[in-house]
């Protein structure tokens, strides 16, 4: 099998069981507008750059064009708003478009929003300088047309963040006590380089930690929700969801969030 057969295999397993999404009392697909909104406040704000940002910045000329695909709030392209000219966001949901605009505008960086899934809008993308895409290569199964499409306009460098493991394997007890199903354990960054290798991209990876928690929400209950509709539970179970949740519920700098408290990251960058 190779490296992006086995990529899709591993991500195809992560479908929720069809009868537990029939039974669901809300689809557990949406994303809540309000945590990339955050997101992006925060990264447009004074903050000690990741790798990411620091990998971008390398090849970055003054005033270029940055393409930043799943864009949400812009978390990924807005620090690069001091050298950038123009940031080009991308997101299938128009809501966070508005978001993202409205980051960019605080962050007093031009920037341009077109609705859409990637790579199925890249014709209506121009040449852009560099590429960066934060937390999208887990929800890419077909990974060669996502990835080539990306290459295709991005002049001298791709950028790609995300967590080491799927960003939902920490909730696998959840759903091992809830619905008594066992999740996967894979994909991991280490088989996006894999797969991006085996195209000829020539990946290079940083592994890095973070203790930030970098968006969440004003109230606990909707922290709680988010993590209920991905379980696809109803909202009777909140306050046993909580319990299970334990430390991992938490609140940092006046935002709720759920999760690992030290997440690993990764950094993956395409053309040196």
């Amino acid at each position: 099998m190779t490296a992006i057969d086995r990529w899709r295999e591993q991500l195809e397993r992560w479908a929720i069981p069809a009868e537990i999404v029939a039974a669901a009392p809300e689809s557990p697909y949406s994303f809540p507008t309000e945590l990339f909104r955050t997101r992006g406040e925060r990264a447009s704000g004074p903050v000690d750059p990741t790798p990411t940002t620091l990998r971008a910045l390398e090849r970055l000329p003054d005033g270029g064009r940055v393409l930043d695909v799943g864009c949400g709030g812009g978390a990924t392209s807005l620090p690069l708003a001091g050298r950038a000219g123009v940031l080009v966001g991308v997101d299938s949901q128009e809501d966070m478009l508005e978001g993202f605009l409205a980051n960019a505008r605080e962050a007093g960086v031009e920037a341009e929003a077109i609705p859409g899934r990637w790579p199925d809008i890249a014709d209506r993308i121009g040449p852009v300088d560099e590429a960066v895409a934060g937390h999208v290569l887990y929800n890419v199964a077909d990974l060669e047309p996502f990835a080539r499409s990306l290459a295709a306009v991005a002049g001298s460098r791709i950028v790609f963040e995300l967590t080491e493991r799927h960003p939902l394997h920490w909730m696998n007890d959840l759903w091992l006590r809830f619905h008594g199903v066992e999740r996967p354990d894979g994909p991991t960054a280490g088989d996006a380089v894999e797969a991006l290798a085996e195209l000829g991209l020539h990946p290079g990876i940083e592994h890095w930690t973070s203790t930030a928690r970098s968006g969440g929400f004003d109230q606990r209950i909707d922290a709680v929700a988010l993590i209920r509709r991905r379980l696809c539970l109803s909202p009777e179970r909140d306050g046993e969801l909580a319990d299970a949740l334990g430390p991992r519920l938490v609140r940092r700098e006046g935002l709720w969030s759920a999760g690992p408290t030290d997440q690993a990251l990764a950094t993956i960058r395409l053309r040196g």
